[in-house]
C-alpha cells in the first residue's frame, strides 16, 4: 500500500513539473511571436549602442536593412565582406538577443 501511495505521489509531482515546463515553452513562443512585429527603419536611425555593437563584434559587416519593434528591439540584416549574410537581433543598448 505504501508503494502505491508513493507511486501516485511521484506521478502527480512529475505531471506538475511537465505542466510548468510546457507553460514556460508556451510563454517563450508567445514572446517570440510578439517580437516578430518589426517595422523597417533607416540604418541611420539605429541607436549608437547598436551600431557600435555591430562594429565591435562584426567589423566587416554592413547593415543592409534595419527594423524596430514596439519593445525597441532591433532586427538587423547584415552582410560580411566574405559574402555571408545573416540576421542579428539587439536591444536598444546594443545587447544581442537570441531569437
Amino acid at each position: 500500500m505504501k508503494k502505491v501511495i508513493l507511486v501516485v505521489a511521484l506521478a502527480i509531482g512529475s505531471l506538475t513539473t511537465y505542466a510548468q515546463e510546457a507553460d514556460a515553452v508556451e510563454a517563450v513562443a508567445t514572446e517570440a511571436v510578439a517580437q516578430d512585429d518589426f517595422a523597417e527603419i533607416a540604418a541611420s536611425e539605429l541607436p549608437e549602442a547598436v551600431t557600435a555593437a555591430v562594429t565591435k563584434n562584426y567589423p566587416t559587416a554592413t547593415i543592409d536593412k534595419a527594423y524596430v519593434n514596439e519593445a525597441k528591439q532591433f532586427k538587423l540584416e547584415v552582410s560580411l565582406e566574405d559574402g555571408t549574410a545573416g540576421t542579428l537581433y539587439a536591444d536598444e543598448n546594443g545587447n544581442w538577443i537570441e531569437m
